[in-house]
């Protein structure tokens, strides 16, 4: 388990949200193994940011962009706004909802909004629970433990390094780009003291 310290450190969270997840977001970490300090630290870093620090559990925008995205899984009239972006991973499309109902056995496709409820001051606790799962179920899906596990956490993230690449490598993942790398580095170099105690000059 990590403590509500690192929690809200990694995140850059402020305790009120963060307490809301700390349950949830440990569970998740237990489910999916991530269990190491570099694991840890690289899923609250990446999640931190997706979230806006442990606050948005929905997409702010109206999810019309994705309406009749086919590789999302958005087939039917409407399905861009039924299954825009959820929980801290920001979950989208249909197919994945669908997959994901598969996973935890809960009706997503018809009760999407169980994954995230706009932020976490509106949420109940299933919502909070399945917003961590699911980023939990992500960060899986897409193999990000192994990637996180060539970052050597006692160095730095340094331009042009192998562990900043790797860094770089699981934004990609999540984000299909690199937007918000510079605040996703943040979180990750705030949080660091936390989960090791080497101290960079």
């Amino acid at each position: 388990m990590i403590t509500l310290g690192q929690l809200i450190n990694a995140t850059n969270s402020k305790e009120e949200f963060a307490k809301k997840f700390y349950p949830f977001i440990n569970q998740t970490m237990e489910k999916y193994e991530i269990n190491t300090p570099i694991r840890q630290l690289t899923f609250l870093a990446q999640i931190g940011h997706e979230s806006g620090g442990l606050y948005y559990t929905e997409e702010i925008a109206s999810g019309a962009k994705y309406e009749g995205r086919n590789d999302l899984g958005n087939i039917n009239l409407g399905d861009g706004r039924k299954f825009k972006g959820r929980g801290l991973i920001q979950i989208t499309g249909r197919f994945n909802y669908s997959k994901l109902k598969e996973a935890f056995e809960i009706d997503f496709i018809n009760n999407p909004k169980l994954l995230g409820g706009l932020n976490v001051k509106k949420c109940t606790e299933i919502q909070l629970k399945y917003s961590a799962l699911s980023a939990g179920w992500f960060w899986n899906k897409e193999k990000l433990n192994d990637i996180a596990d060539l970052i050597d956490i006692n160095k730095k993230l340094s331009s042009g390094s192998s562990n900043r690449n790797n860094f770089i490598k699981i934004t990609r993942k999540i984000n299909g780009g690199e937007n918000g790398l510079e605040d996703r580095l943040s979180r990750y170099v705030n949080g660091r003291p936390y989960f090791t105690d080497k101290i960079f000059n």
